[in-house]
């Protein structure tokens, strides 16, 4: 596995992360996780436009 792989991985599973953990927080309803959930979904979309720009850039790169 090249490190392009393996970095797309990792910003996939990140973002993934991201999204399931701003679900669990708000469905917990606290004043205080409510911020945190927001937090995480705002970090999902910059991991989101992260890897658009990191494909962008390494377009040339083999995946091998």
């Amino acid at each position: 596995m090249s490190l392009k792989a393996f970095h797309l991985a990792f910003i996939s599973v990140s973002t993934l992360m991201a999204f399931g953990f701003g679900v669990w927080t708000f469905t917990e309803g606290s004043g205080s996780f409510t911020l945190y959930g927001l937090l995480s979904f705002l970090s999902g979309v910059a991991l989101i436009v992260y890897g658009v720009k990191f494909l962008r850039k390494f377009r040339d790169v083999s995946y091998l």
